[in-house]
């Protein structure tokens, strides 16, 4: 059975709003939490303004771990969406993964999308998919 994490139907929710909000650019944030437990999440703004790749601002970046570390809590994840595209990690996506103990979410916003959220642990460039554990 592949490695799991455990998310708030909310936080999904959430990811999945802001990638249908403006499919002319990818959405991004942080998720926070403990372990494989994601208990919040924060969004950030795309300073790359892209539909094909994301960047959070240096300045911001360190805004959200300063948020992250006053709460006691981890950086559990990453989520960044892919607006035209199929949801598992893009060239661009693998050679940035920059937090090996992250988990990487990419959210679709097309409806045909058959998941439209996955996760991925990436390391040394190469995914390994986790299974989302919904909870409440």
């Amino acid at each position: 059975m592949p490695e799991s994490i455990k998310v708030p139907r909310a936080i999904l929710s959430k990811m999945m709003e802001e990638a249908r909000a403006d499919q002319l650019q990818e959405c991004c944030g942080l998720l926070v939490g403990r372990g494989d437990e994601v208990t919040g999440i924060f969004a950030a703004r795309n300073a790359l303004a892209s539909a094909t790749a994301y960047e959070i601002a240096p300045e911001e970046l360190f805004v959200l771990f300063r948020k992250i570390r006053a709460s006691g809590l981890e950086l559990a994840g990453i989520y960044h969406s892919h607006p035209r595209g199929e949801n598992s990690p893009s060239r661009t996506d693998l050679e940035r993964a920059y937090y090996p103990d992250a988990a990487y979410f990419i959210v679709s916003p097309l409806p045909e999308a058959a998941k439209p959220v996955r996760a991925f642990r990436i390391r040394d460039s190469m995914p390994s998919e986790l299974h989302i554990s919904i909870i409440e």
